[in-house]
């Protein structure tokens, strides 16, 4: 009976010893993907995204090593089209810097590769991940790697007719990458709270709401891309109206035809729908907000509500000051940075609303 009982304690330490591990891989994942937005934002902010006209896997991981190299690349440059529309008076020191935030992006996006890839090798070997982490690791993976391809597709895009990259394959690229995050940490959750049990009784309360404000700051998240990647955010740099002291501007429906292309593809009509939205959000959170203060069973439900109300405060305030100080580098970057947080926020909310409950 002892050696039995000896045995089983080994068993369990082990198999706690194996989550654990498992846990720091997947929060090692979500800080990396947490960093290649905050260097991706940059990139995008100081219009470095284009600087490198071609893909190599291998040979891309190591940058101009001499002045042979480095004038390769700027000749590669040259020949597309924002070298040849915008910055046909750009030297080779100017080229360099546009050059490291693309090259250390793309680093670092392989760098998450290997990171994913090689521990979930070892982890399989181990036996130390379940049926179902192997299936939803799997998952993330796949994510990762349509991540991985949909930056090159969104690049692509910038190397024809006009220096400009798509703002739809940059809405997929960074929607992506936002979704890539919020789903590993929340295989992480599963791991860190295992056997949860959901309480039907409060989740039929603010379940609803929950999904409703998650779902409503995604696509929140995805018009903030259109409006990057349509340069929207320097026009109508006042709050809380547009030019002209309006709500919404004449603009807003009479720039593209027909109407509805306004609102996804028009400056003006991008911008007042991210404007509306944000309204819309800040509602939305702040009633997920209540009702954890309101019906919480737990410290941990009160300390989220908290949490995603000053969370969705701050966003709010930073892009309101990102668009009348029309985007500097530092703002336009902490309101991206900003999202990603309120995300994640919402995620731990989901989570523990969902599984965190005392009956």
């Amino acid at each position: 009976m002892k050696k039995s009982s000896v045995r089983e304690n080994r068993r369990a330490q082990n198999s706690a010893h194996a989550h654990k591990s498992v846990i720091y891989w997947l929060l090692s994942g979500c800080f990396l993907i947490f960093i290649m937005v905050i260097v991706g934002g940059i990139t995008r902010l100081t219009h470095s995204g284009l600087s490198i006209a071609n893909y190599q896997l291998i040979a891309g991981t190591i940058p101009p090593l001499n002045a042979e190299e480095w004038q390769a690349a700027f000749d590669l440059y040259k020949q597309y089209p924002e070298y040849q529309k915008i910055n046909h008076k750009m030297n080779l020191e100017e080229f360099k810097d546009i050059f490291f935030w693309e090259w250390i992006h793309r680093v670092i996006g392989r760098v998450i590769g290997l990171v994913f890839i090689l521990p979930f090798i070892y982890f399989l070997i181990k036996k130390r991940l379940s049926a179902k982490t192997i299936r939803l690791c799997l998952g993330l993976m796949s994510l990762g790697a349509l991540q991985g391809f949909l930056g090159w597709f969104m690049v692509k895009s910038g190397l024809v007719d006009r220096p400009d990259v798509s703002h739809y394959r940059l809405a997929m690229h960074l929607t992506t990458a936002f979704l890539t995050f919020a789903a590993t940490f929340w295989v992480a959750l599963g791991l860190i709270y295992p056997g949860g049990q959901r309480n039907k009784k409060l989740w039929s309360k603010w379940g609803g709401w929950v999904k409703a404000a998650y779902g409503l700051l995604v696509i929140q998240i995805i018009w903030g891309a259109f409006v990057a990647g349509l340069d929207a955010g320097w026009l109508h740099n006042h709050w809380p109206l547009m030019n002209d002291g309006l709500w919404m501007h004449e603009s807003v429906t009479q720039e593209l035809n027909p109407t509805w292309k306004n609102f996804v593809e028009g400056k003006s009509g991008v911008q007042f729908v991210h404007r509306t939205l944000a309204y819309i959000v800040v509602l939305l959170i702040g009633r997920v907000a209540y009702l954890g203060l309101k019906y919480g069973t737990t410290l941990q439900h009160r300390r989220l509500a908290y949490g995603i109300l000053a969370g969705v405060g701050i966003q709010f305030l930073l892009g309101v000051l990102t668009l009348i100080w029309q985007v500097p580098l530092f703002l336009g970057l902490a309101h991206q940075v900003m999202a990603f947080v309120l995300l994640a926020l919402m995620t731990l909310t989901w989570h523990r609303f969902k599984y965190g409950q005392a009956n």
